[in-house]
């Protein structure tokens, strides 16, 4: 998750004109030595090497276009709920991919996205709830494919408008539940990493300090994603 805000950050970078190679070392640099669990044959250098791979092949296919990067990157959206409340979003982009206007969502991963059967890409929950909160119904994922030989998968799909409204619903439903308090419970069987098996809802029982102290603890790097927090313009 860390190197895939890094990664996005010198995304930003290439759009801007500048030296996006330059800018992912630089965020990523931040975190050299960094308690971070590598899997196996991975390590900070070869994420970065494979980083720098991929913005080289991205330039290269030259698909996307991002108009105005200043203000068609990280974009903010709220919308306010019948209740009150609002919902607020970030979408990675709003561009161009193959020439096609879309919202745009950047994915760094170490394995291919499925593309079938036919159609998958639209069930997407977050592509969904990015068309409803911005009204475009074309969306595309930009996968970034961490592997011996990355590659990018650029997957196109279209939202309807029976989806929208489907997602809106849920959201409106899921706040007002949020509101009251009302919390439905869950086998805490399922959850093997509950020690409460008797619990009705998963996670963390709060009654339980010790556990608390335990299990809830700010891993390197969560401060990286404090951003998300700051819902002031």
């Amino acid at each position: 998750m860390v190197f895939g805000r890094c990664f996005e950050k010198a995304l930003g970078a290439y759009f801007c004109q500048e030296d996006s190679a330059a800018a992912l070392f630089k965020e990523w640099d931040a975190y050299r030595d960094a308690s971070f669990e590598f899997r196996k044959g991975e390590s900070w250098d070869r994420l970065f090497h494979q980083g720098v791979h991929l913005l080289e092949t991205f330039a290269r296919d030259n698909r996307v276009r991002i108009h105005s990067p200043k203000k068609n990157l990280q974009i903010k959206m709220l919308r306010t709920l019948s209740g009150g409340s609002e919902f607020v979003a970030y979408l990675d982009a709003v561009g161009d991919v193959d020439g096609q206007p879309c919202l745009i969502d950047w994915k760094t991963t170490t394995s291919r996205y499925s593309t079938e059967p036919e159609g998958l890409l639209s069930l997407d929950p977050q592509l969904i709830c990015y068309s409803w909160i911005s009204g475009i119904p074309d969306v595309a994922l930009v996968v970034f494919v961490r592997k011996h030989a990355p590659e990018i998968q650029y997957l196109r799909a279209s939202i309807s408008e029976e989806q929208r409204q489907e997602f809106g619903r849920l959201v409106e439903t899921t706040a007002g539940q949020i509101e009251a308090a009302q919390f439905v419970s869950h086998s805490g069987i399922r959850f093997p990493q509950n020690g409460c098996l008797s619990c009705p809802h998963l996670g963390l029982c709060l009654n339980n300090q010790p556990l608390v102290d335990t299990n809830l603890v700010r891993k390197a790097g969560a401060s990286d994603l404090d951003w998300l927090d700051q819902l002031v313009d």
